[in-house]
Parts: C-alpha cells; sequence; structure tokens
C-alpha cells in the first residue's frame, strides 16, 4: 500500500540523458478547469438524463472550500451514477480535449473515469497545494480499483505534477494488473515526469507481467543505453534458463527493426 514518503525528492524527468523530445513531453496548455469541463462534457453526452443531474449536484460539491467528505461521497459513487460504459467521443469532444493538450486517448477510461477525473480536477482548482496532495492521496488510498485508476490518469493533468512522482512510482508496484496498466499505459505522466531508475524499472515490470509495452506513451524518446542493458541482461537470462524471449525485448535492443 502507499505512504507518503517523508522529504522524498519530487523531481520531474521530461527529457533524460539519451532521450528525444516529444509532444507526451509537453504539459497539458489549458487550466484543469478547462480539462474538467472538457472531460465531463463527453460525459453529459453519453449518459442518461438522471446521471446529467447527479452530476450537476457532484460538480457543486467541489467548489471552494471543499467539502471532503461530500467529494468523497461523489467520487465513491461515480459508477453508481453515471454507469462504466466506454463513450465513443464525438470528433468536436475528440478536438475539444486536444486543444486542452489531451492528446491520449481517454474513453477507456469509462464514464465512472471521466467523472472521477473531472470532478478532480474541478476540486484541484480551488485547493492550495498541500489541500490536494492530501485529497489526491486520499482519494487512492480508500478508494476500490477503478477509483485507483482514475486517480492514477489524472496525475499529468493536476497543477504541477512532478509533486505526485512517488505515488505513481509506488502504484508500479502494485499486484493489481489494472492498477499498474493504469499508470503505465496510455497515460504520458511517466514519461514526462518518472525519473530514468524508475521509469526503465516500469518498462521491465510491463515486460515480466505480459503487458504490451507499445502501450506506454513516449516510450521510444526515453529508451537510454541503460534500458537497453537491462533488456539485454532479462533477455540472457531468459535464453540461459531455455526460455524465449518477448518480442518486446527485441524492440527495446533495436534488433530486426522490431516494433512494440
Amino acid at each position: 500500500m502507499y505512504t507518503r514518503p517523508a522529504a522524498a525528492p519530487l523531481v520531474a524527468v521530461t527529457n533524460p540523458k539519451g532521450a528525444r523530445s516529444s509532444p507526451l513531453s509537453a504539459p497539458p496548455v489549458a487550466s484543469p478547469l478547462e480539462t474538467a469541463d472538457g472531460l465531463l462534457a463527453v460525459v453529459r453526452a453519453h449518459a442518461s438524463a438522471a446521471a446529467r443531474d447527479w452530476l450537476a449536484g457532484a460538480v457543486k460539491t467541489t467548489g471552494a472550500p471543499l467539502d471532503r467528505s461530500g467529494f468523497a461521497t461523489v467520487f465513491a459513487l461515480a459508477a453508481r451514477q453515471v454507469g462504466r460504459a466506454t463513450p465513443e467521443p464525438e470528433p468536436a469532444e475528440v478536438a475539444r480535449l486536444r486543444a486542452a493538450g489531451v492528446i491520449w486517448p481517454v474513453a477507456p477510461w469509462g464514464l465512472d473515469g471521466l467523472t472521477r477525473s473531472g470532478l478532480l480536477l474541478h476540486a484541484a482548482a480551488g485547493l492550495a497545494p498541500g489541500e490536494l496532495e492530501a485529497l489526491v492521496e486520499e482519494c487512492f488510498l480508500q478508494g476500490d480499483t477503478r477509483e485507483r485508476q482514475a486517480v492514477l490518469r489524472t496525475l499529468a493533468l493536476l497543477p504541477d505534477p512532478g509533486r505526485f512522482v512517488p505515488l505513481g512510482v509506488e502504484a508500479c508496484r502494485t499486484s493489481v494488473q489494472p492498477v499498474f496498466q493504469a499508470i503505465a499505459c496510455e497515460n504520458p505522466f511517466p514519461v514526462r515526469h518518472f525519473p530514468e531508475s524508475s521509469f526503465n524499472q516500469m518498462v521491465l515490470k510491463a515486460i515480466f507481467i505480459g503487458v504490451a509495452v507499445g502501450r506506454i506513451l513516449g516510450l521510444e524518446d526515453r529508451i537510454t543505453p541503460e534500458l537497453r542493458r537491462m533488456a539485454a541482461d532479462y533477455a540472457s537470462e531468459r535464453r540461459a534458463a531455455g526460455r524465449s524471449v518477448p518480442d518486446d525485448v527485441a524492440y527495446l535492443l533495436g534488433e530486426n527493426g522490431s516494433r512494440p
């Protein structure tokens, strides 16, 4: 279980030695409120009338001063109230999110995930830094799997996201694969903010547990000599044991033009 480390260094790493720059390295260009409204617009367009009515009330709980108890309740109830369906955003909805800097797919979050992310971003707009960190940690620690997924997928969109590196790194250690995938896959947070060692460990874990490294956003921009060395060591261990080497390892090593 994640516990907030004492005096942990929160250093954002967006272009480590040996890596190339990438559009994914750029932070969102919109405010948390603008991004939240873009996410919630997708929910409103694809949810029932009853869900839209509930959502209007839920957003009101995010105002300052934040009612922490009320927010915790609506955050937990999102799946029951709006459902877990995967929406198919209209081109205008996608364009609105892209204009806000959200250039990765969010529909797989489901209506409940989009709702939780939007609510968390709304709350973030009115909280002081220490209060926001406490709220994010509370939502993660007290949440079920889907709530934890929503928190991790929102990290890159929060103000000063580098301060959440310890939470993101700790989430990579989980044994719950959907939680690991929420931070490692289709999420720009690691490529933007993880230190090299943490990023490399995340990539190797993905290979260990059978998660395709092609789902790691910005991977090509973070392949360094050290990551290749780690992949080569892993390949050597597999071959020495008479076991096959995953194709993703060949990709990291640049062998035979492999792609993830």
